[in-house]
Parts: C-alpha cells; structure tokens; sequence
C-alpha cells in the first residue's frame, strides 16, 4: 500500500525543510511513503529546496492558481502516481508528522473513505477570540449542511483513500476544505475524525487578507456547493417563504378591504404580488435546478468510470 503526502507550497522555503523533517519515514501497515510538493507559482526557492531534500515528486504551477486549485492538482498527481492514500499537509508546519499514523488508521482498517485532523481549536494559542468563534461558527453550519459531525471543518489536514480522492471533484477557487465536506456527505463516504495539537505559526494567513474577506468567500462556497447537492430543497424551501409571505401580506389587504378600507392599502396588495411572483419563480428554478443536478450526477459517475480505467492502463503499462 503506497501512501502519498502532498504538500502545497507558496514560497515555503524557509519552513519546508522543517516540514518534510518531521514526516514520518515508515507508518505499520504501509508499504511505501512517497512526498508531493505542489508549488503554487513560488517566487522563491521553494522547488529548488524540496529538490534538494529528496521530495519524491514535485508539481510546479507557473502561475499562482490558489489553495483549491493546487489541492486538486496534488489529489490529480498522486493518484497517477499510484496511490492508495493521500494525506494532506501544510508546508508552514502547524501540523505534526507525528499524528500522520493515527490519520491514515482508519482508512488502512477499512474504517473510513477520509479521515480529518480536528485541532482543539480553544487551544490554539495563534487563534484570537474571533477566529475561534468564527471557526466554530463555520464548523457548526457545515455540519448542518452536510449532516456530519466535525468540529473543525476547515482544518487542511486531512486523509483520502484511493476511491474518496476519485469521487471528489472541488470546483472552488478559493479553499477545498468547506467544499470537501460537503461533497463527501452527499457522496456517502465515511468520514473519520481524531484530534490533533498543533505547532504554532506566528506567520499571517496567507489564505484571506482579514476576517470580513474569509467570512464572505467561505459563505459564498458553502452556499454555492450546498445549491449544486441540495438545489431543490434549497429554493423550494425560499420559494415557500415568499409565497407564504406574500399569502399574510395578501391577507392583510383582504382584511382591511372587507372593511371597505382597501383603497389605502393599495401598497400591500402590490408587495403580497411581488413576493408571490418571486416564490413561484424560485419554485420553477429549483425544479430546473434539480434536473441540472441529475445531469451532474450522471456526468460525475462516468468521469469516475474515465479516471479508473485510466489508472487501470497506467497500472498495466508498469
């Protein structure tokens, strides 16, 4: 069993030498252990420093494509190089080399498609207040989008078997981390959890600029994700709203109109139509939305079918 540690990179060479150290050189029960750097259109050394230390395969974009990009492009990589498993790491080194066995358990006992590194978010002393509730903020309305049950849903240290890293397809150009989840959920792959302590990283997030920025773009991603899995529920749900909404203004006309007083009231009956209309529109594109959603769930199972016939041949030609 082949396991692949990727590591996405952004000018990481000062911190990737202490990262790749830390890595564990054997883990019970896998065969083989093999490094990824995917670097991000790095100014500086960074491909020539993973390079020097022996990283097995490096990535190198010529242009800056963003967290997402390069975590699907390491997932695209790993998998041509024949592996069985994928841990996902950060090259800054907040996460430990050590709590990698305890990440890739479950998955090498049959227990888990993908397993995640909570970090006990209250502990990190980095994290201000705010990030924190933010953190748990944004873990609790994945959880309730996805339905499962993890505590930190944006941690980047995670573990894929083979089937989960061909079933995922991240198509956010901000972060993967939301995204994935989501997607496994409605996927039906087994999600495993343990928790994780953290080294700390003073340097700033390179990520998001300031909090109003990351809160914004992680809302439009879990909204616009949950939409692709969830489109009719999500807009007849909203249609329903409005309809119900125009129906109490409607009947607030009704009222004052038995009451010969409709003349002043002209505005509710004209407000009671606009969130009718609005309702009934949100309904017919949620039933269209749905039909989207089939198409795409019937063109994922075929490129699932394209990319294991593809590692098929490649096996066969070794």
């Amino acid at each position: 069993m082949k396991l692949i540690i990727q590591i996405p990179c952004l000018n990481e060479e000062e911190s990737l030498p202490k990262t790749l150290a830390d890595l564990p050189k054997s883990i019970d029960g896998i065969d083989k252990i093999e490094i990824l750097i995917i670097d991000d259109g790095s100014t500086d050394r960074t491909s020539e420093v993973a390079r020097s230390h022996g990283v097995d395969h490096i990535v190198r974009l010529t242009k800056r494509k963003g967290l997402a990009k390069v975590f699907q492009t390491g997932v695209d990589a790993a998998l041509k190089k024949g592996a069985d498993i994928i841990v996902n790491t950060d090259a800054d080194g907040q996460y430990k080399g050590k709590d990698i066995p305890r990440l890739v358990q479950p998955i090498i006992e049959g227990k888990a498609d993908i397993v995640i590194g909570n970090r006990d978010i209250e502990n990190v002393k980095q994290f201000s207040w705010l990030k924190k509730r933010l953190q748990r903020l944004g873990s609790w309305v994945v959880r309730q989008l996805a339905g499962s049950n993890i505590t930190d849903a944006t941690t980047g240290f995670r573990a894929y078997n083979r089937e989960a890293a061909l079933r995922l397809n991240i198509i956010s150009e901000y972060t993967y981390t939301l995204e994935s989840i989501i997607q496994a959920e409605h996927k039906s792959l087994a999600i495993g959890n343990i928790t994780i302590s953290t080294n700390r990283v003073d340097r700033k997030s390179r990520l998001f600029k300031n909090i109003p920025e990351y809160i914004k773009r992680s809302l439009m991603t879990m909204i616009r994700v949950y939409s692709m899995f969830n489109p009719l529920r999500l807009f007849l749900t909203t249609g329903a709203g409005m309809i119900c909404i125009g129906t109490l203004i409607g009947c607030r006309f009704l009222f004052y109109y038995m009451l010969n007083q409709g003349g002043g009231h002209i505005q509710s009956l004209i407000l009671a139509a606009v969130f009718m209309i609005i309702g009934f529109q949100l309904l017919i594109v949620g039933l269209i939305s749905d039909l989207i959603s089939a198409n795409r769930r019937l063109i994922e199972d075929a490129l699932l079918r394209v990319k294991k016939i593809e590692l098929k041949i490649r096996d066969g030609l070794k």
